[in-house]
């Protein structure tokens, strides 16, 4: 048997998710679900980071608060760093030169990439929880070019309210039709959208429903963490036998 080397607390789980401190109901697709992960994920819950500090009040003073976490998953085991909220692009650069592990984040850093998919004429969308209060900066630290078309769920009955608001219940059909009418609503708006990029990671769940209304590819960050881990730990793949 070959020898092995350890080092690590645990082993397995090859992304670290940062997580803000909420107690609002998660369900598949959500990056705070485990289970909408097809490989293990390690969580680390980062305290005092409630949704609206971090998503309305700009994160202020939670920066040492992110690194302390991050470097806890780093010495965990983690081989990369992620968040749950695409707000947190504000803290890209810092955790970046604070660990020694590739970070990512926010999906508003998909954008870019997005739009050099698309035919000419054609550009991404972002989809946000909060777009009175998504920023310039925020846009700017993900390299989301200027101008991008932006569409809110905070007009709605129930998405933007019960996940800022940190509610103990979600009435999920609610929150879905949300999501489908702020994606159907930017499209009207910007005719030339080829595409949605979702800023908020609890939006996953949604994504295929947004997709279908609005015949739209849309990214989420569930595809942009599965295309990291991918990276991160590149599958074998042995010659056949014989």
């Amino acid at each position: 048997m070959a020898k092995v080397t350890g080092g690590k607390a645990v082993y397995g789980a090859s992304v670290g998710i940062l997580m803000l401190d909420a107690r609002f109901p998660r369900i598949p697709g959500d990056m705070g679900n485990a289970a909408t992960w097809p490989f293990p994920v390690h969580y680390r819950v980062v305290r005092r980071a409630s949704p609206d500090r971090v998503v309305r009040q700009g994160a202020t003073g939670l920066l040492d608060a992110f690194v302390d976490a991050a470097r806890d998953l780093v010495g965990d085991g983690v081989d990369g760093i992620t968040t749950n909220c695409g707000f947190l692009s504000l803290f890209q650069e810092e955790l970046a030169k604070a660990v020694p592990v590739p970070v990512a984040t926010s999906s508003l850093m998909q954008v870019a990439m997005v739009n050099r998919l698309l035919a000419p004429g054609k550009r991404a969308g972002v989809l946000t929880i909060s777009g009175s209060t998504l920023t310039a900066d925020h846009l700017a630290a993900a390299g989301v070019p200027p101008e991008t078309p932006i569409g809110s769920t905070e007009g709605g009955l129930e998405f933007s309210r019960a996940i800022l608001g940190n509610e103990s219940e979600l009435d999920v059909e609610l929150a879905r039709q949300d999501n489908v009418e702020a994606a159907l609503s930017m499209t009207e708006a910007h005719p030339e959208l080829g595409a949605i990029v979702l800023e908020c990671t609890n939006m996953g769940p949604y994504a295929a429903d947004i997709a279908r209304v609005t015949g739209l590819p849309v990214f989420s960050i569930v595809n942009f963490i599965t295309w990291f881990q991918a990276g991160l730990v590149p599958c074998r793949y042995d010659p056949p036998a014989g």
